[in-house]
């Protein structure tokens, strides 16, 4: 579907968590109207009707993720058949009538929980600013391979977690710094550096608002299952603690924090 300049820049003015919504009802509604180009009448039009009808557009959860199918370039594990798990346990939990008996008035999208998947610490979706906000992840193992000492590693890392060490010639990795990106292990030529574990890190209770608030990080990388259950561990402490439709950042304490991660302990 092509798009005019104007058209899209209009709908970069939709506030970010739902213009993926507002797109692809552009999209949808000037394929039924029989167009192959989207105007700026056409975005006015559509954002509109989408806004003034939200309550009806509200599902009770947000999942998102940064590439999906089409690939991350720069993924450190993919994550779409994690996506569709994910909101099979999202609408499985009826959070959409949940939010009914705890909210007065209409819903509105921030009520909404929202997972957010990153397949890399790029995080172009966010996660750092969501209920659960999950990013994919490779940590690196040193194997017994000669190094060739091509430095490949080293130039790669953006956060100086790897260097040479002189009296070895092997590469050292400092996990202080790490990021879990896998970048240095896609670059080795010779096998030095390999994938030790792939997965996804997880990090709770991010929001906007007036009072923002970023994410906490568990500790660990968790395979798909794990990542599943501390979802489910999540929602179940959202709708107990949940009195008027509050975020789940807004909800959790310290305590909550140190169950979640005693719990699911890597």
């Amino acid at each position: 579907m092509e798009w005019t300049r104007e058209a899209e820049e209009a709908v970069k003015s939709v506030p970010f968590f739902v213009r993926k919504k507002v797109k692809h009802r552009i999209e949808k509604e000037a394929v039924q109207a029989g167009k192959s180009r989207i105007t700026l009448s056409d975005v006015r039009a559509t954002r509109k009707r989408f806004l003034s009808g939200e309550a009806s557009e509200i599902t009770g959860f947000q999942a998102d993720i940064c590439f999906g199918p089409s690939g991350c370039p720069n993924r450190a594990h993919p994550g779409e058949g994690l996506l569709e798990r994910l909101e099979a346990l999202l609408k499985e939990a009826d959070l959409l009538n949940f939010l009914k008996t705890r909210v007065k008035g209409p819903l509105k999208y921030h009520h909404e929980f929202r997972v957010s998947l990153a397949e890399c610490p790029n995080a172009c979706s966010q996660p750092q600013i969501k209920d659960v906000g999950i990013i994919g992840a490779c940590r690196p193992a040193v194997t017994r391979q000669p190094c060739t000492l091509c430095m490949a590693c080293v130039s790669a890392c953006k956060e100086a977690a790897v260097r040479i060490d002189e009296a070895t010639k092997r590469p050292v990795l400092d996990f202080s710094r790490c990021l879990v990106c896998g970048k240095c292990v896609a670059v080795c030529p010779s096998g030095t550096l390999v994938a030790g574990k792939r997965g996804f890190r997880v990090q709770v209770g991010g929001k906007l608002g007036r009072h923002p608030r970023l994410a906490v990080s568990l500790p660990g990388i968790y395979s798909e299952d794990q990542v599943l259950e501390i979802v489910a561990d999540c929602i179940a402490l959202y709708k107990a603690k949940n009195t008027r439709g509050e975020r789940f950042g807004e909800l959790l304490d310290t305590d909550d924090l140190k169950r979640l991660a005693e719990r699911h302990a890597p």
